[in-house]
């Protein structure tokens, strides 16, 4: 077998592989042709593995982050009962070995699992790396725990939207994709994806049995948000959403998302907000109470040309 399908029967068999890396999500998102995987074996075992999507622009070649995926990076299979001292020289050791076995670039750039917290070795290899952050509920079983940790405004338009609005889901793409764009078209904003994109992803997470989609609309049947979610046996994912901007003040996208988690906590352990650097989007997320992760988005530029030019907006900004 070659990389590939040695990868396919390691995402079949382990589950703390995160959804962003298994092999059905990168040929939803990037296609089956464009995507590949650094593996690391020792004693005919994979012990770590790193996917990556190989893009093109002109003549220059690069890696970088497919549409709607919040991370990649390296996944390891720790050996067990592992001294910590141990455990840093096993990170050490299989980092260098990935990091080694990439294919030549111009440019490198992906965001890893918050889980990975040791990238030293790609430091030492001349990698940057900026810390982005996200926010996860761990344990969402206890739902009154929960509630009591989300902020009194929270709360509070829940309860109002609770009056408002109705909860139902429904496998309508094409309507969530409706007032998924609205918000993109309140905030002048271009969609960086289509359609036929989510579609894609929604073929994909459906075989998978692993996607919900929530709207909140009101007696006289106007929708007034929608929220995509989707989840791997670790975590619930906040994969998109959007609201009426005309609507935006009945509190549904504050009960969306609580209905979401509550829903979340039948199927997974965590439900991860996919984080924002953008003020306000922090803002809201970190209303419920979650854990604040961060994790890396770690970068390489190989290319003298792409230097310059990065040099040249740096100095311009």
């Amino acid at each position: 077998m070659d990389n590939k399908e040695k990868y396919r029967a390691l995402c079949k068999a382990e589950p703390s592989i995160p959804i962003f890396s298994k092999d059905w999500w990168l040929d939803a998102v990037a296609g089956e042709e464009n995507w590949d995987v650094v593996l690391v074996e020792k004693g005919g075992k994979i012990v770590a593995s790193l996917p990556y999507v190989l893009k093109k622009r002109s003549f220059i070649r690069y890696i970088s982050m497919p549409l709607l995926t919040q991370t990649a990076g390296v996944w390891m299979n720790y050996p067990e009962g592992q001294k910590y001292v141990n455990k840093l020289a096993f990170e050490r050791e299989v980092c260098k070995e990935v990091i080694n076995k990439l294919p030549s670039v111009a440019a490198f750039n992906q965001n890893f699992h918050y889980s990975f917290t040791n990238w030293l070795p790609f430091y030492w290899q001349g990698f940057s790396q900026t810390i982005r952050y996200t926010y996860v509920l761990e344990n969402i079983k206890d739902q009154q725990q929960l509630f009591s940790r989300f902020k009194e405004n929270i709360r509070r338009e829940i309860r109002k939207a609770e009056k408002k609005v109705t909860i139902y889901t429904s496998d309508s793409v094409e309507d969530f994709f409706i007032i998924n764009k609205k918000t993109f078209d309140r905030q002048n904003r271009q969609m960086p994806y289509d359609l036929e994109f989510v579609k894609k992803i929604d073929a994909a997470c459906a075989k998978e049995n692993c996607r919900k989609i929530f709207f909140a609309s009101d007696e006289n049947n106007h929708v007034h948000g929608a929220i995509y979610l989707i989840w791997d046996s670790q975590s619930a994912f906040y994969l998109m959403g959007g609201g009426d901007p005309i609507l935006r003040t009945s509190g549904a996208t504050s009960l969306l998302m609580w209905e979401a988690i509550k829903f979340a906590s039948t199927v997974t352990d965590k439900f991860d907000f996919e984080g924002s650097m953008v003020q306000p989007i922090e803002h809201f997320f970190s209303s419920f109470g979650g854990e604040q992760k961060p994790y890396f988005n770690i970068s390489k530029t190989n290319s003298i040309l792409l230097k310059i030019r990065n040099g040249l907006k740096e100095v311009l900004k």
